[in-house]
């Protein structure tokens, strides 16, 4: 007796977003996908027909080593996208140039021509830093099975971010797959952008001063101990920088682990009020205020949130949700509570700029544009003109910050050194003026 071919339902989506459903007699679900691919067209729901999974086999259908050895199939299938997920729980989180990099890579693929599924496959033999081919080979096996890409991704939580999930949903459900990716590489390659600058600048600062700490505490621990041992011999009242040097360089070289203790308390203290939402809500509300680095803290704050939520409204994710996730990429606690606000209240219908403006948070300047993007019907490019500029004057700021900083430091490292310089060359130069008298 011959075998019944399977049948399979299909839901899909042409380059051009209309929806098409059909029925497929092939042996199996992958059979199915590529054969729907074939077609030109996007898989969106590939499920067995009703029937077909109680279709009789065959004569042996009734024998239970079969039915044990499919049982146990079924089982190890199961399995596998379960190792999978373990596998990524243990992948660190990549860098934003890193998925830019892997979302640029699968665009091209797509828009050669590429099927969903050899894309993924080819994505794993492809050099993606920051993003182990386990995760194309994860993504495979999910699509394969006749799950959508954004859930296949949704899956993944340590990669993909719930703002790229929902863009990629978005992307699917509109036909625009690859353009939404392109999108989503610009994205990433932008932030990545500022937050690298924002490091450069940094550089320099935080070299001179580990460079200059590293230098005060050779000279405390082991060179100042040498000359006490000189001061300590001649009966000589010492000035009193250099009694002060003397006693500081005692503390440092007998209660080194009173100040190591201190130094300790002192850092779980402060991670214990951080941990707090009183303590991160007032450290955070520090930070927008803070001198010199607060303004640059703003402006990198208020980009990032114009810069994302156009990114999620230009790709058609409802604005609640575009909201929602854009609240969750911030990382101040003062402006994440100002988002939440705000989409309480456009829930009412209220719109976006006249919440904002409650939180007295955001700039005349942000709110003006967004009444103007909501008058003329075009948020999203609104908030792209919100995003350039502050992006551009980011960029200006962190010139005059590391303009500022660096001679700051510079002089600070010199008066350190030059105040243990001074208090050694006095104390010599009034035992030379003793010895002489």
């Amino acid at each position: 007796m011959s075998r019944a071919m399977p049948q399979f339902t299909y839901k899909a989506r042409r380059r051009s977003g209309e929806v098409v459903q059909g029925m497929l007699d092939v042996a199996d679900r992958a059979a199915a996908l590529q054969q729907i691919e074939r077609l030109g067209l996007f898989p969106v729901m590939v499920d067995a027909a009703r029937g077909a999974a109680s279709a009789s086999p065959g004569p042996s259908s009734n024998n239970g080593a079969g039915r044990a050895g499919d049982k146990e199939k079924k089982t190890a299938a199961s399995l596998l996208p379960e190792s999978f997920r373990s596998t990524f729980r243990r992948t660190r989180r990549p860098k934003m140039q890193e998925l830019a990099t892997f979302t640029q890579q699968l665009a091209n693929l797509l828009n050669s021509g590429m099927p969903l599924t050899v894309a993924l496959n080819s994505m794993t033999h492809l050099e993606s830093k920051g993003i182990p081919s386990d995760v194309s080979k994860g993504l495979k096996q999910e699509v394969m099975e006749g799950r959508g890409l954004s859930d296949a991704m949704s899956k993944q939580p340590n990669v993909f971010s719930d703002l790229y999930v929902n863009m990629v949903r978005a992307g699917e459900q509109s036909g625009a797959l690859t353009d939404v990716l392109r999108r989503l590489a610009t994205h990433y390659e932008r932030f990545a952008e500022v937050q690298s600058k924002f490091k450069s600048a940094m550089i320099y600062p935080m070299i001179v001063g580990v460079v200059g700490v590293a230098i005060i505490i050779f000279f405390m621990t082991f060179m100042l101990p040498k000359f006490m041992e000189i001061f300590n011999g001649l009966n000589i009242e010492l000035p009193w920088s250099t009694q002060l040097l003397m006693g500081s360089s005692r503390m440092f070289t007998r209660y080194w682990w009173l100040l190591l203790f201190t130094t300790v308390a002192v850092w779980v203290v402060l991670a214990r009020f951080k941990s707090s939402a009183a303590g991160r809500y007032r450290i955070d509300q520090w930070m927008l205020n803070a001198p010199v680095f607060g303004k640059v803290i703003r402006l990198n704050l208020f980009g990032q949130f114009a810069r994302t939520l156009s990114t999620l409204l230009t790709n058609g994710v409802p604005v609640l949700t575009a909201l929602k996730i854009t609240e969750q990429i911030i990382p101040n606690v003062v402006v994440k509570s100002a988002i939440a606000l705000t989409r309480e209240e456009v829930t009412d219908g209220k719109t976006i700029a006249q919440p904002l403006a409650k939180s007295k948070l955001f700039p005349q300047l942000m709110l003006d544009l967004l009444k103007i993007g909501e008058e003329t019907g075009d948020v999203p490019g609104a908030l792209r003109n919100v995003a350039d500029t502050y992006e551009n004057e980011l960029n200006i700021q962190l010139r005059i910050m590391t303009t500022l900083i660096e001679p700051a430091m510079i002089i600070v490292m010199a008066l350190g050194v030059g105040f243990l310089l001074f208090s050694v060359l006095s104390a010599m130069f009034k035992i030379t003026s003793s010895i002489n008298r």
